[in-house]
């Protein structure tokens, strides 16, 4: 996966950058600052570069060692990873942690790249019980199993069945990794059909021939089970679709009365990702209502010298499109620079 455009960057200009995420937004606007000649240094929470690149996406869906690839042309010229340091509120600096404020003070611009790392709730009784998992946190757990961070024994376990609760791409990946995982019964509710699916129909399809068990206009009322023994059953509501809501979509109605119980050992809920933003508590950075970074039409947000860009800003989305933002952000960044 190629990240910049540039055999050898331009002379150096002087100016410092500093990138805070590596995923798709943070490393293509990396590829972009790098082969212009400014510095970048990219703040990564995690050990290895990639974010939800790495830690997120299966490698059946998209290989690591492609990215891995781009990653290390990045490094050679001249982008330096630090790794382990997670950007957090205020102007101080750790070894595990380095504030915001300081890095705004100590860099000529900031890029804000840092995705969407907090699954939706569902905000339903039982949701707390043990094996009742946000399907994000699964997927980062199995993906650090890939790259060898943790042992594939060390998962949550699933039993026997589980539910998956949701249809974007990290549902599918959620179900396929349940099925390589061996579990024997493995579901998919959606409270829409397969038409309206946010993974699109043939994902769904895809693991419906895997043989994941599709089961589309419903929608959970309440997790059955307790917290000695974990989840036993799921209560699942009918649901009818009326007229179209804010998404495009129909609005999916629950049918009164039509409750049913299925019963599974686990459950994946993947509803949707929240973004994540470095900093909360600084009043200048200006968040819209749904928690991601307000920013005009160059990527500019409410402070100056600091961009933002990738899922952050417009939500969960797919690779390109926060790939694309990168980029966008990166060009009004060196704009920006030749200013100062």
């Amino acid at each position: 996966m190629k990240f910049s455009r540039c055999v050898k960057p331009a002379p150096p200009t002087g100016k410092r950058v500093a990138i805070i995420g590596s995923g798709p937004a943070g490393l293509g606007a990396a590829g972009i600052l790098i082969c212009k000649g400014h510095e970048v240094h990219i703040y990564d929470k995690n050990p290895i570069p990639g974010g939800l690149l790495i830690y997120g996406i299966p490698d059946f869906r998209i290989p690591k060692k492609n990215v891995f690839e781009g990653i290390e042309d990045l490094k050679r010229l001249g982008v330096k990873f630090i790794l382990n340091k997670k950007v957090v509120d205020g102007d101080g600096e750790d070894e595990k942690t380095i504030g915001f404020i300081k890095l705004v003070r100590e860099y000529d611009a900031v890029l804000i790249a840092t995705g969407t790392w907090k699954e939706r709730r569902l905000n339903i009784e039982g949701e707390d019980l043990p094996r009742v998992y946000p399907a994000l946190d699964y997927m980062i757990k199995y993906c650090q199993a890939e790259i060898n961070v943790i042992p594939f024994s060390e998962l949550p376990p699933l039993g026997d069945s589980t539910v998956v609760i949701g249809a974007g791409l990290t549902a599918v990946d959620a179900a396929t990794v349940a099925v390589k995982l061996g579990v024997k019964n493995v579901y998919m509710v959606y409270r829409r059909t397969i038409n309206e699916a946010p993974a699109r129909r043939h994902e769904i399809e895809k693991v419906i021939k895997l043989g994941v068990k599709w089961i589309e206009l419903a929608n959970p009322k309440r997790f059955i089970g307790d917290h000695n023994k974990g989840l036993e059953a799921v209560e699942l509501l009918r649901m009818r679709l009326g007229e179209k809501d804010a998404s495009g979509r129909p609005r999916p109605i629950p049918i009164e009365g039509s409750e049913f119980i299925l019963e599974v050992d686990s459950a994946l809920v993947a509803i949707g990702e929240i973004p994540t933003p470095p900093t909360i508590k600084n009043p200048e950075l200006k968040l819209n209502r749904d928690g991601s970074i307000w920013v005009d039409e160059k990527m500019r947000t409410s402070i100056k010298g600091v961009f933002a860009a990738g899922d952050v800003v417009i939500g969960p989305s797919l690779i390109g499109k926060a790939l694309a933002s990168g980029i966008k952000a990166a060009n009004s960044i060196d704009e920006y620079l030749k200013t100062l």
